[in-house]
């Protein structure tokens, strides 16, 4: 019997990715307009940006609930020699305390925190399918994603901080000044939390490639098998100039870019742009 991936839809992996890992996706749940819709499933980035644009409310999300992880671990758990479960950090969602209550009725379900979103989250997922299909026992590999998962490193740059002050996560005044002085935040995920790092100037794409080369050059610590780039919507010739760029800065095996869900589009807006990857 196989070992089971599954993780949560803040994981943002491509239908491709799903599908070679044979990883499976529990969604969270987005409230726009008092009304709850499955991430992924029944409501997508471009829905909530339409929203917003129309002068609406950002919506807010809701953790998997014990009760849908119990279900889910269900029906996966007599198909599987082990089903293990990547969440979205147990600091920024009740997913994962949500999930280890629900696993405690299966002998066969283990649950990892992630410490991470998004394409850091699913790095971690998909370093599990990897490590599973070697052959690795259980309880190795959830020491072994335990283990990665500290070692992925998930940020973001930002060209816009109108979603952020929406949000509440940071004051008018200070995203007008970031505007009026053309300041690029970057975000990091540091100890299972999110912290804003260095600021980068100029336009969009300038900061992005900037950000790249900090994050990446000369570096000797790279785990070099996957480099994610992921974003909701952003400017294309942006995009393209860090899926370029990337290449002539590192020897990845593999560079993918991902579409951003619901979780980090409604908090980040459609400009943002993360470039994730683990160390060693």
């Amino acid at each position: 019997m196989s070992i089971k991936i599954t993780t949560d839809s803040t994981a943002d992996l491509t239908p491709q990715q799903l599908e070679r890992y044979q990883i499976e996706v529990l969604p969270l749940t987005i409230h726009l307009n008092d009304k709850g819709y499955k991430d992924g499933l029944e409501i997508s980035p471009a829905d909530i940006f339409r929203n917003v644009d129309a002068g609406g409310e950002l919506p807010k999300t809701s953790a998997v609930s014990v009760l849908e992880f119990q279900e889910f671990f269900q029906r996966l758990s007599p198909l599987h020699e082990a089903v293990v479960n990547v969440d979205i950090g147990s600091k920024m969602s009740a997913s994962y305390q949500n999930a280890c209550i629900a696993a405690q009725d299966f002998s066969n379900v283990y649950v990892i925190d992630s410490g991470s979103l998004s394409a850091g989250q699913g790095l971690v997922a998909v370093a599990g399918a990897e490590a599973a299909e070697s052959g690795m026992d259980p309880k190795a590999l959830v020491d072994y994603m335990t283990a990665y998962a500290a070692k992925v490193e998930t940020t973001f740059t930002l060209d816009r901080l109108d979603y952020l002050c929406k949000g509440g996560r940071c004051s008018a005044a200070a995203a007008l000044g970031a505007n009026l002085l053309r300041l690029k935040p970057c975000i990091e995920a540091k100890d299972g939390e999110l912290t804003v790092g260095k600021k980068y100037r100029g336009s969009f794409t300038k900061a992005l490639c900037d950000y790249a080369r900090d994050r990446i050059i000369d570096r000797d610590d790279l785990d070099l098998r996957h480099c994610f780039v992921v974003h909701p919507d952003a400017p294309r010739e942006a995009v393209d100039a860090v899926l370029e760029l990337i290449p002539t800065l590192a020897p990845f095996q593999e560079v993918v870019e991902i579409r951003c869900g619901c979780t980090v589009s409604s908090h980040c807006g459609p400009a943002t742009v993360g470039v994730m990857f683990a160390r060693k």
